[in-house]
């Protein structure tokens, strides 16, 4: 049964949560293999880290947590690369029958709150093309100067996330030009698909490490999400798996979204149970800043995640410091999967939140930290007129 409170008891009244336990019941096909195959192949590829944090376990009260630390990935420091690289070469390799490098190479065009645009822009000057790039309101100058410094042309755009990928869209359909978007709607799933099918590599990888740490699969798996690509691709992964059987066998994951309270839009979806848009405010969650789910990510998290809550700035903040003091470098994004499980796991009503998540003292919670302090340099909380 679906259960939900307006915030989290113990919590400012920002703090929206949501759980549907019986999400761990649902199964679905497990992503195709081709994109994890493709990664290992490419040049200068390791798996990122998985660190284990003794003293969050202690503050969660259960038996280990690791942290995925997207802060180096391909030479990017965030995890977009996994999902711009694979999308990029399959669009190549249509356009050259086969041959996913050469003439006739198109210019890149997307729209990003950083990470994403960053990393198409990379892959353009890799390929030999082109990228242009529209960034929305809110994104820092450093982010938007990285961008810049990949070759990219950068249009800014006075308005939202979904502002910067209505004028994309518009400017991808010159010719010679490819929308590389990783949010989906009706008439535009092909490439998102391909992003998210990019992205099921880290929890590939996240499998084999934890395997190497002698440590069991996860009780709780917490996600930043924006337009919820990656919530998407974990989700995928952890249902894709044979459902536990009553009496016996391992527990299904718990898996917990993670957005910023002003931009909280799958949160905002599952509770009118059906997909919904939200205004947006500044948050220095930048790449988290997305008011509308993606169309492709929507039925998925609706049906297989098992809890959304949303965190304000200030408890990202305090993240990206306790993460640095354990030798962690995080993001506001990045970090956020922390604030969102100290939030869901401690406090006043962790009680009952716990057990909704099926979280106790032999549980296994993982953070993917999907951004290092480089890719947004946004640590303390700011007002707009500051920015």
């Amino acid at each position: 049964m679906d259960q939900e409170t307006d915030t989290v008891a113990g919590t400012p009244s920002s703090l929206p949560w949501y759980t549907r336990p019986a999400a761990r019941t649902w199964t679905c096909a497990p992503p195709p293999p081709g994109a994890h195959r493709f990664h290992t192949e490419l040049p200068g590829y390791s798996p990122t880290a998985l660190h284990e944090l003794p003293a969050l376990a202690r503050e969660f009260g259960v038996d280990r947590v690791f942290l995925k630390d997207e802060s180096t990935r391909l030479g990017l420091p965030a995890f977009k690369a996994l999902g711009a690289s694979w999308a990029i070469d399959r669009i190549l390799a249509e356009l050259t029958n086969g041959a996913s490098t050469g003439g006739g190479t198109p210019r890149l065009v997307t729209a990003t709150d950083g990470n994403h645009g960053r990393a198409v822009a990379r892959l353009a000057r890799q390929f030999g093309g082109r990228a242009h790039v529209f960034v929305p309101d809110g994104v820092h100058p450093a982010a938007v100067a990285a961008i810049k410094g990949e070759g990219a042309e950068v249009t800014a755009v006075a308005g939202s996330y979904d502002a910067a990928v209505r004028e994309a869209s518009e400017a991808a359909a010159a010719p010679g030009s490819v929308l590389v978007q990783d949010m989906a709607w009706d008439g535009y799933e092909e490439i998102p698909s391909l992003i998210v099918e990019g992205y099921a590599t880290l929890f590939a990888e996240l499998d084999a490490q934890l395997a190497d740490a002698d440590a069991p699969s996860p009780s709780l798996v917490a996600v930043p999400v924006g337009v919820g690509s990656l919530a998407q691709a974990a989700v995928t992964h952890y249902r894709s798996r044979t459902a536990p059987r009553e009496g016996g066998g391992a527990v299904a994951a718990a898996l917990l979204s993670v957005e910023p309270v002003v931009a909280a839009g799958v949160l905002a979806s599952l509770r009118a149970g059906r997909l919904t848009g939200v205004p947006t405010g500044f948050t220095t969650m930048a790449g988290l800043n997305c008011g509308t789910p993606s169309t492709l990510a929507w039925p998925v998290l609706r049906d297989g995640l098992d809890a959304a809550i949303a965190v304000d700035d200030d408890a990202s903040a305090t993240a990206v410091r306790d993460l640095a003091g354990l030798g962690v470098s995080s993001g506001p994004c990045g970090a956020a999967s922390l604030a969102g499980a100290r939030a869901a796991l401690t406090g006043e009503g962790a009680v009952e939140r716990r057990a909704a998540l099926g979280i106790g003292p032999a549980s296994t919670v993982v953070l993917v930290s999907t951004e290092g302090a480089a890719a947004n340099p946004q640590v303390q909380a700011l007002d707009p007129a500051d920015r």
